[in-house]
């Protein structure tokens, strides 16, 4: 098949023959998505050679960009001595046990002590959720099932992560889901139920109302309390710091053990190593997977700490077996491409890059947001970041969503590739991102909103 043969059966079949997430089918294969063909650095192309600068990194995920070349050798190298290999009891591979070791001596400041390897982001919040119940039920405490979450959080996309998650479209197309999951309120000031606009007065709001929740519920019937330190798909919220310092006073209050979803923030992406690390809070289990192998391998791991350990290590009854794993737990090549990853991650000092070109790109935004009426707020941190669009600045009212898709295109048409959530656009850009990348995406922006002004 020649090139223009490949383009055409391309065109001819895009969205008939597969589902694509997060969209409606029909939709989609009326509107067939975006073909990017190949990458380079922070760029990808698409089937016809049209280059632009990839601001969303994948899905958060590509940190090292696309051209590591120490990753994919150890991919190979793997692939060449051991490409697959069962972690169930009883046998394990090189890999595994050294990917452990590197983990839990990287976390050492949040106190973790052993991990558990997953497929992916989704897979480690499930076993976080059935390790937390499992937790209480070694010590005898059968009643704590409970999980309490932030409505606007994302927590991936199985019947417990779609449960805990804090949006209604994960959860009435598939209820009735995961019974014992509780929503709070966020304390986002940009738009709140409390119309409180100092944000520490929110913070203390929305934890005196979690409190008040953890007394009706009765804490000797929770389990967990779940969170992102920067909620990301929900719209980059950057919360304060006195959020995660108060969320862990209360889950100590209570005996309550904290998750910490570390998907999007584990690695650097909020300019420190963790999101956590971030805030200066120690959870008790913490959730990994997207930057682990820079999405050059579908992988993560629920990491927890001495407390959950020692409840595995010194139990004696039947509820102490950890009957939960997946084919692919472990697997040699994704451990050996996380191995390559965090050398390549913490040798080119990433977390520190995201920390100063997230900077600076979040400062051309803001110009950006003093130029256009319509972006109503900029938010981030690091190479996390979001502009809320609207309709009317005095209101807040979201932006038409016929505005999006176009905007969007017209960004395309400018170099740039942007993710649009409903009303507002979400950019996490490669970690390896220049000061002169993030003018590209800057000067793209300001393309496409000139176009629709």
């Amino acid at each position: 098949m020649n090139e223009s043969s490949k383009i055409n059966f391309l065109h001819a079949n895009n969205g008939k023959h597969t589902f694509h997430p997060m969209g409606h089918p029909a939709e989609l294969e009326q509107n067939p998505a975006r073909i990017i063909d190949k990458a380079e650095g922070v760029y990808v192309f698409n089937e016809k050679g049209e280059k632009v600068v990839d601001a969303v990194g994948g899905l958060w995920n590509v940190n090292l960009g696309y051209s590591n070349e120490r990753v994919k050798k150890a991919i190979t190298d793997q692939l060449d001595r051991l490409p697959y290999y069962s972690n169930f009891k009883g046998t394990t591979n090189p890999p595994t046990i050294e990917l452990g070791e590197r983990l839990v001596s990287l976390m050492k400041p949040e106190g973790m002590v052993k991990a558990f390897f997953t497929s992916g982001g989704s897979d480690s919040i499930e076993s976080a959720l059935k390790i937390a119940r499992q937790y209480w039920k070694m010590l005898g405490q059968k009643d704590r099932y409970k999980f309490l979450s932030f409505k606007k959080g994302y927590h991936g996309t199985h019947f417990g992560g779609a449960s805990v998650n804090g949006g209604e479209r994960f959860h009435r197309s598939y209820e009735p889901l995961l019974p014992g999951c509780f929503h709070m309120p966020y304390p986002a000031p940009y738009r709140n139920p409390f119309g409180i606009d100092d944000e520490e007065q929110l913070v203390q709001t929305c934890l005196k109302l979690i409190e008040e929740e953890i007394q009706f519920q009765s804490p000797d019937t929770i389990a967990a309390f779940i969170a992102e330190p920067v909620l990301g798909a929900g719209g980059v919220y950057v919360p304060t710091h006195s959020l995660w310092q108060g969320l862990r006073a209360l889950c100590d209050k209570y005996e309550i053990l904290l998750i910490a979803d570390e998907v999007v923030t584990g690695f650097g992406r909020t300019g420190e190593w963790f999101g956590s690390r971030y805030h200066g809070v120690a959870p008790d289990i913490m959730c990994l997977a997207k930057a682990i192998t820079s999405g050059y391998f579908p992988f993560g791991a629920a990491m927890v700490n001495e407390r959950i350990n020692d409840a595995y290590m010194t139990n004696t009854d039947p509820f102490g077996g950890l009957f939960h794993g997946y084919t692919y737990t472990g697997h040699p090549v994704g451990c050996a491409a996380a191995l390559a990853t965090l050398d390549e991650t913490y040798e080119a000092n990433l977390a520190g890059n995201a920390k100063e070109v997230g900077s600076y790109l979040i400062s051309r935004l803001k110009g950006l947001q003093d130029k256009y009426e319509m972006i109503g707020e900029v938010r981030g941190v690091g190479l996390m970041m979001s502009l809320d669009l609207v309709s009317d600045r005095s209101t807040k009212a979201p932006a038409a969503k016929e505005l999006m898709g176009p905007l969007a295109d017209h960004a395309w048409e400018a170099g740039v590739m942007i993710r649009v959530s409903g009303n507002v656009i979400i950019m996490s850009p490669p970690l390896v991102l220049t000061k002169e990348e993030a003018d590209k995406i800057a000067d793209g922006l300001d393309y496409a909103f000139g176009k629709i002004s």
